[in-house]
Protein backbone atom coordinates (compact mmCIF):
# COMPACT_ATOMS: atom_id res chain seq x y z
CA UNK A 1 0.00 0.00 0.00
CA UNK A 2 2.90 2.47 0.12
CA UNK A 3 3.14 5.18 -2.50
CA UNK A 4 6.75 6.29 -2.86
CA UNK A 5 8.29 9.33 -4.50
CA UNK A 6 12.04 9.38 -5.04
CA UNK A 7 13.65 12.65 -6.11
CA UNK A 8 17.26 13.23 -7.12
CA UNK A 9 19.43 15.50 -9.24
CA UNK A 10 19.29 14.73 -12.93
CA UNK A 11 22.03 12.80 -14.63
CA UNK A 12 22.08 9.38 -12.98
CA UNK A 13 21.81 6.34 -15.27
CA UNK A 14 18.72 4.13 -15.44
CA UNK A 15 20.47 1.33 -13.50
CA UNK A 16 21.16 3.74 -10.63
CA UNK A 17 17.51 4.82 -10.49
CA UNK A 18 16.34 1.20 -10.66
CA UNK A 19 18.64 0.36 -7.73
CA UNK A 20 17.04 3.15 -5.69
CA UNK A 21 13.56 1.75 -6.36
CA UNK A 22 14.69 -1.78 -5.55
CA UNK A 23 16.45 -0.78 -2.33
CA UNK A 24 13.47 1.16 -1.04
CA UNK A 25 11.03 -1.60 -1.94
CA UNK A 26 13.14 -4.33 -0.32
CA UNK A 27 13.21 -2.22 2.87
CA UNK A 28 9.43 -1.81 2.78
CA UNK A 29 8.96 -5.55 2.36
CA UNK A 30 11.29 -6.46 5.23
CA UNK A 31 10.22 -3.82 7.77
CA UNK A 32 6.60 -3.01 6.88
CA UNK A 33 5.59 -6.45 5.51
CA UNK A 34 4.70 -4.96 2.13
CA UNK A 35 3.95 -7.63 -0.51
CA UNK A 36 6.33 -8.07 -3.46
CA UNK A 37 3.76 -6.86 -6.00
CA UNK A 38 2.73 -3.80 -3.93
CA UNK A 39 5.10 -1.49 -5.81
CA UNK A 40 3.89 2.03 -6.63
CA UNK A 41 6.82 4.40 -7.07
CA UNK A 42 7.67 7.54 -8.99
CA UNK A 43 11.26 8.61 -9.63
CA UNK A 44 11.82 12.23 -10.64
CA UNK A 45 15.04 13.89 -11.65
CA UNK A 46 15.57 17.61 -11.20
CA UNK A 47 18.06 20.17 -12.51
CA UNK A 48 20.35 21.69 -9.91
CA UNK A 49 18.28 24.88 -9.75
CA UNK A 50 15.13 22.90 -8.86
CA UNK A 51 16.72 20.58 -6.31
CA UNK A 52 17.17 22.68 -3.19
CA UNK A 53 18.26 21.40 0.22
CA UNK A 54 20.14 22.38 3.36
CA UNK A 55 23.63 21.01 2.86
CA UNK A 56 24.42 21.00 6.59
CA UNK A 57 21.03 20.98 8.35
CA UNK A 58 21.25 19.13 11.72
CA UNK A 59 25.04 18.85 11.19
CA UNK A 60 24.63 16.29 8.41
CA UNK A 61 26.92 16.96 5.43
CA UNK A 62 24.89 16.34 2.27
CA UNK A 63 26.30 16.18 -1.23
CA UNK A 64 24.88 16.63 -4.72
CA UNK A 65 24.00 12.91 -4.58
CA UNK A 66 21.21 13.55 -2.05
CA UNK A 67 18.16 11.35 -2.60
CA UNK A 68 14.84 12.57 -1.17
CA UNK A 69 12.33 9.81 -0.50
CA UNK A 70 8.74 10.42 0.50
CA UNK A 71 6.64 7.40 1.39
CA UNK A 72 2.89 7.59 1.99
CA UNK A 73 1.51 4.70 4.06
CA UNK A 74 -1.46 3.87 6.25
CA UNK A 75 -0.95 4.92 9.86
CA UNK A 76 -0.56 1.38 11.21
CA UNK A 77 3.19 1.07 11.92
CA UNK A 78 5.02 1.35 15.23
CA UNK A 79 7.87 3.74 15.96
CA UNK A 80 10.31 0.81 15.94
CA UNK A 81 9.08 -0.29 12.50
CA UNK A 82 9.60 3.25 11.21
CA UNK A 83 13.12 3.40 12.65
CA UNK A 84 13.88 0.02 11.10
CA UNK A 85 12.59 1.26 7.75
CA UNK A 86 14.87 4.32 7.80
CA UNK A 87 17.93 2.22 8.76
CA UNK A 88 17.18 -0.44 6.19
CA UNK A 89 16.63 2.01 3.34
CA UNK A 90 19.90 3.80 4.14
CA UNK A 91 21.74 0.47 4.36
CA UNK A 92 20.25 -0.88 1.14
CA UNK A 93 21.06 2.27 -0.81
CA UNK A 94 24.61 2.34 0.58
CA UNK A 95 25.13 -1.18 -0.77
CA UNK A 96 23.53 -0.48 -4.12
CA UNK A 97 23.78 1.97 -5.87
CA UNK A 98 26.29 3.40 -3.38
CA UNK A 99 24.46 6.35 -1.80
CA UNK A 100 26.11 7.65 1.36
CA UNK A 101 23.76 7.38 4.38
CA UNK A 102 24.13 11.15 4.87
CA UNK A 103 22.54 11.58 1.44
CA UNK A 104 19.38 9.60 2.20
CA UNK A 105 16.54 11.92 3.26
CA UNK A 106 13.26 10.15 4.13
CA UNK A 107 9.85 11.63 4.87
CA UNK A 108 7.07 9.28 5.96
CA UNK A 109 3.50 10.51 5.42
CA UNK A 110 0.78 8.60 7.25
CA UNK A 111 -2.83 8.56 6.13
CA UNK A 112 -5.98 6.71 7.16
CA UNK A 113 -6.75 3.38 5.51
CA UNK A 114 -9.80 4.85 3.79
CA UNK A 115 -7.60 7.41 2.04
CA UNK A 116 -6.58 4.89 -0.64
CA UNK A 117 -8.15 3.84 -3.91
CA UNK A 118 -6.10 1.36 -5.94
CA UNK A 119 -8.43 1.47 -8.93
CA UNK A 120 -12.03 1.13 -10.06
CA UNK A 121 -13.07 4.13 -7.94
CA UNK A 122 -13.23 1.95 -4.82
CA UNK A 123 -11.68 2.58 -1.39
CA UNK A 124 -10.42 -1.01 -1.04
CA UNK A 125 -9.21 -0.63 2.57
CA UNK A 126 -12.28 1.25 3.87
CA UNK A 127 -14.04 -0.77 6.51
Amino acid sequence: MPFTRIALREGKPAAYRAALVDGVHRALMSTFDVPEDDRFMIVTEHPETNFVFGRHYLDIDRSDDLVMIQITVSNTRTLEQKRALYRTIAGNLAQRPGVRPQDVFINLVEVLKEDWSFGNGIAQYAV
